[in-house]
């Protein structure tokens, strides 16, 4: 007589996790108004869900247009979506992007947005364009889930959140804006790179803000020649640091013209806008040469609608590009190319400037300065004193 077949027991689909001491979120509560600090015991953790204590975070410049009110968002919310920390407890079969099992220990950085992967614009490869898209720093706090971003010692990650191991060895003022600036530099070059080779290309980067600066420093090590335009002297000064062979100042209407003859090329061929300022998307649809790209990934607020001359578009064979955000492969990228070069630029002093987690509102109004290409909030005061 055989043996009954052993009946495995089913997982639990959600499990409580208690924190000793509690967790300690920032929570923002409308414009003109100081963050409230609010403590969360413990997590309902489902499945396909990681707990993350955040190791650093840093203000990207979409945080600020919110306190200022440029941009709609529901509250109470906790911002911050730039972030690395240690996971601490993770349900079964959560994985990272390269496959790999998610274990406690592990350093890690997160997308900006968990999707569901199975609607159709996840099918599609536009999972940050999901049709349950949930983001982190941009959500009300609701029950079982009030650790919605990164101003906070903690974060509750929800299923289909991409992950990607950090390593032991990068600075967390490296790894941090990797979850954002660094993995949307990735992505617009990736982008501008289906249409023409990145390789020995001369490229034009507007803006020379994080996103700007990365990915300068990401197309002169794959062999381009990158002309760098800010308005500010000292970003100017990092973009040389970053790579560029030439930088100007776009207010003199003649700085392009010359630096691009410096260069020895006959045009750009390739246009990354990433500052969002609408003369400087003008200046894109203007200097791209014949057969060119232009990537525009710093317009994510509202601006006067612009002109577009659809005769030089159609004549000039050229390619208009929107990135926003990013895809799992890119994160992924993102995170193996500071592994691989993060030390050929200064990508730790691109952080300039940090504040404790109780500090947040000093923090946001430092980033709205625009003095630091980051500012960061550190956590780990709120967790010693608790």
């Amino acid at each position: 007589m055989s043996s009954p077949a052993l009946v495995p027991t089913p997982m639990p689909a959600s499990r409580d996790v208690v924190l000793e001491p509690p967790a300690v979120a920032m929570v923002w509560t409308g414009a003109g108004r100081p963050h409230e600090t609010v403590a969360v015991p413990g997590v309902v953790l489902g499945a396909g869900e990681t707990l993350v204590a955040i190791e650093l975070a840093t203000v990207c410049g979409s945080d600020v247009h919110t306190v200022e009110g440029h941009r709609s968002a529901p509250t109470p919310l906790v911002l911050g979506h730039e972030h690395v920390g240690r996971v601490i407890d993770v349900a079964p079969g959560v994985r990272a992007v390269d496959g790999a099992p998610v274990n406690i220990g592990d350093r890690i950085v997160w997308s900006i947005m968990a999707s569901c992967r199975d609607c159709d614009r996840c099918r599609r490869g536009l999972p940050q364009k999901c049709r349950a898209l949930v983001k982190y720093g941009h959500e009300r706090i609701q029950p079982r889930w009030e650790l919605t971003g990164g101003f906070a010692t903690h974060a509750h990650l929800r299923a289909g959140t991409a992950i990607v191991r950090g390593g032991e060895t990068l600075r967390a003022e490296v790894l941090a804006p990797a979850a954002c600036g660094t993995a949307t530099a990735w992505a617009a070059l990736s982008r501008a790179d289906e249409v023409t080779d990145v390789d020995d290309a001369t490229v034009l980067i507007l803006g020379g803000g994080l996103i700007g600066l990365t990915a300068c420093a990401i197309a002169r090590q794959r062999g381009a020649t990158v002309v760098v335009a800010d308005p500010d002297p000292s970003r100017r000064a990092l973009a040389v640091r970053f790579g560029a062979a030439r930088v100007v100042d776009p207010r003199d209407d003649r700085s392009l013209a010359a630096a691009l003859a410096a260069t020895g090329s006959a045009e750009f061929q390739i246009v990354l806008e990433a500052s969002g300022s609408p003369r400087a998307v003008r200046a894109a649809l203007e200097t791209v040469g014949i057969g060119g790209v232009v990537v525009l990934v710093g317009s994510v607020f509202p601006t006067e609608p612009l002109l577009v001359d659809p005769e030089r578009l159609v004549r000039g064979l050229v390619t208009i590009r929107g990135v926003h955000n990013y895809a799992p492969k890119d994160l992924d990228a993102a995170v193996r190319y500071l592994r691989e070069h993060a030390a050929d630029h200064p990508f730790e002093e691109l952080v300039s400037a940090r504040y404790p987690l109780a500090q947040i509102d000093q923090a946001l109004a430092a980033a709205a300065a625009g003095v630091a290409v980051r500012v960061a909030v550190d956590p780990r005061d709120a967790q010693r004193r608790r």
